[in-house]
C-alpha cells in the first residue's frame, strides 16, 4: 500500500514550506507528503520551480465562507497553480485520498489543460494520476451489475 512507504527522500524536504498549511491536519499533510514523493522529478522540480504553485486546506466556514490567498491573473502562462485539498481527505480511505491528491497535482502540472490526445481536463487529469501510480479507485457506492 502506498501509505507504507518509507519517510521522505532527503532532497524533498525542500516541499516543507508546502505542507505547512496542513499543519492541524497531520493525517492530511502525510498524505500529501506520500503523494509528492513518488511524483515523477521532472513533475517535482516543475513545482518547485515555480513560485505561482502553491498547496492549501480548504477552510470554509458556514455562512461566512473561506479565504485563499492566490495570484491575480496576469498574461496567458502566468496563473495561479494552487491547489486546494479538503480536510475530508485525512478520514477517507487512503487510496482515494491519494488518488484525489494525485489527480488535482495533475490538473496543476497540466495547468488545467488536455495531456496528449486527451482534451477533457478531468480525463487528462485521471490519466495523468494514473502514470503516475495513482489510478482513479473504484467507487464504492456503485454496485456492479
Amino acid at each position: 500500500m502506498l501509505g507504507d512507504v518509507g519517510g521522505p527522500r532527503e532532497e524533498l524536504q525542500i516541499f516543507s514550506q508546502h505542507l505547512e498549511s496542513f499543519a492541524e491536519c497531520e493525517p492530511l499533510q502525510n498524505r500529501v507528503r506520500v503523494v509528492l514523493n513518488l511524483l515523477p522529478s521532472d513533475v517535482q522540480r516543475d513545482f518547485l520551480d515555480d513560485p505561482r504553485f502553491r498547496i492549501a486546506l480548504e477552510n470554509f466556514v458556514p455562512g461566512e465562507g473561506w479565504s485563499l490567498w492566490m495570484a491575480s491573473p496576469g498574461p496567458i502562462g502566468s496563473e495561479s497553480r494552487c491547489v486546494v485539498l479538503r480536510p475530508k481527505l485525512a478520514d477517507c480511505q487512503e487510496e482515494f485520498a491519494f488518488y484525489v491528491i494525485a489527480h488535482e497535482f495533475a490538473h496543476a502540472f497540466l495547468r488545467n489543460g488536455g495531456w496528449g490526445d486527451i482534451s477533457d481536463i478531468e480525463e487528462a487529469a485521471d490519466a495523468l494520476a494514473a502514470s503516475w501510480g495513482f489510478p482513479r479507485p473504484p467507487n464504492p457506492f456503485i454496485t456492479a451489475r
